[in-house]
């Protein structure tokens, strides 16, 4: 449960970042402040992203009842979804 926790906080820090982001544009920032904040944004959504596939991953093997060849597998698909998708 700490875990989620830190994980929630870790997204609403994120959630922030892009409201500053926003308002960034639509004042007028310049773009190096822009492109600066997004790729700030761009590593923390990368390191949740990792932080959530690994929860999730070890959440639901704790739930399940498989082999090791069918949690392999699970793992596996779970991993490509994730690549496929960053």
């Amino acid at each position: 449960m700490e875990n989620k926790t830190k994980l929630i906080q870790r997204l609403k820090r994120i959630e922030g970042q892009i409201r500053g982001l926003q308002k960034m544009i639509e004042s007028g920032r310049s773009c190096e402040e822009i492109i600066t904040q997004f790729a700030s944004i761009n590593g923390a959504l990368k390191g949740a992203g990792l932080i959530i596939v690994k929860f999730y991953i070890k959440d639901c093997l704790n739930k399940k009842e498989s082999s090791h060849e069918e949690i392999e597998k699970y793992i596996e698909k779970v991993l490509k979804t994730y690549i496929s998708a960053v």
